[in-house]
């Protein structure tokens, strides 16, 4: 009886959720490879070796630069690509940035605005539907209980996997693949259990931290089981540049180093202390800061324990501190670990390749069950 109630639990649940969770798989599946894509379209528009110039222009003068015909943009970070063709990117907030040549100062288009608009709207179609404005809300209410759907789905169908009668026979016929299914009923039951059994550790652990991301309830009982309060999001004050008595934006007094200064000192002890780097962010300063922050990361952006925070001191440029992902307190270390698990990229290249594939499989997952559905529920209603 209770096996009877857990299959039908299962089968009108993956009914009501089943293509919802078709678009999230197909959607995860387009975006595997997202950074890895746009970063080599991004290098084919760097600037050519014989374009490139010995001394780049100050970063109070890429800033000023960045203002020109744009008062209201106040840059409150520069990011540097370890890439000498690169651009670099003043960014205000998450989405607002310019890329200047370092040599000229002249904006640079990098990257393919058509291939930034496919992620986004795809990015959008697996949070939200793609939905703007109010209707957003209600959007990510359904994809995170079709989420949370999927994970029931996940932990009943590995129960009703396992055969009545357990003997090695049974089991082999639900973890080996037919060669000559004799029906479609029994290829789709086939490809249903296989795949499921297959893929079930890597999939409940991409749909159990997307909970973690639908839902407070659950992001709160990530640090709590380490005891820790859920941290406080508290948006940074602009950054106010003052301006000399030509007009011109400064980022420090007398006392301090300029920022051109303190990145070659942070780019020489990140490749003393860590080696090779991918980019480093200056967070800049306030007028009267002691002391500037560097976000420095070893990947495209998507494996923490690359990532660290360098402290240098305004006036001597002498380090203060360095810090990476062990140095965070274990709640905050497994909520940014979970953030880059549900996309496999902690694990680097393979980590996204298994996730991808593992949402793959969630697609002919959905397409099977659908089609057991139908034929259990819906054929015989024409017969």
């Amino acid at each position: 009886m209770f096996r009877k109630t857990i299959f039908w639990a299962h089968l009108i649940s993956g009914v009501t959720a089943g293509l919802v969770i078709f678009m999230m798989s197909l959607t995860g599946v387009l975006i595997t490879y997202e950074r890895q894509i746009e970063n080599i379209f991004a290098r084919s528009d760097y600037i050519p070796a014989d374009q490139q110039r010995p001394i780049s222009k100050s970063i109070s003068k890429l800033i000023e630069i960045s203002q020109y015909g744009n008062s209201d943009f106040t840059p409150d970070s520069v990011v540097f690509t370890n890439h000498s063709g690169a651009p670099v990117n003043l960014r205000q907030g998450r989405n607002n940035n310019a890329l200047l040549n370092p040599y000229s100062g002249v904006e640079m288009q990098v990257g393919s605005e058509g291939l930034e608009n496919f992620f986004s709207a795809v990015t959008g179609w697996h949070r939200w539907f793609n939905a703007t404005g109010d209707n957003r809300t209600a959007a990510r209410a359904i994809t995170g209980a079709c989420n949370l759907i999927f994970l029931f789905l996940i932990l009943s169908g590995i129960y009703l996997w396992l055969p009545k009668i357990w003997r090695w026979v049974m089991f082999k016929i639900r973890l080996k693949l037919y060669a000559h299914p004799p029906s479609g009923k029994a290829r789709d039951f086939n490809w249903h259990h296989v795949f499921g059994i297959w893929c079930a550790i890597p999939l409940f652990f991409i749909v159990a931290t997307a909970t973690v991301f639908n839902y407070s309830w659950a992001n709160t009982l990530v640090y709590q089981a380490y005891g820790e309060e859920v941290p406080q999001r508290n948006r940074p004050p602009v950054n106010q540049l003052e301006n000399d008595d030509a007009g011109n934006n400064i980022l420090a007094n007398s006392n301090y180093l300029i920022l051109d200064e303190l990145f070659q000192s942070a780019r020489m002890l990140t490749e003393q202390s860590l080696g090779n780097w991918q980019t480093i962010s200056i967070a800049l300063p306030d007028s009267n800061a002691d002391q500037v922050v560097f976000a420095i990361n070893q990947s495209l952006g998507g494996q923490p324990q690359k990532q660290y925070t360098l402290s240098l001191d305004r006036t001597s440029g002498e380090q203060l501190s360095l810090t990476g992902l062990s140095d965070a307190n274990p709640g905050q270390r497994a909520r940014i670990i979970i953030r880059f698990l549900h996309t496999g990229e902690v694990l680097g290249l393979w980590g996204q390749t298994l996730a991808g594939l593992v949402s793959l499989a969630s697609l002919l997952m959905v397409w099977s069950g659908l089609a057991l559905a139908y034929r259990r529920l819906i054929r015989p209603l024409f017969t």
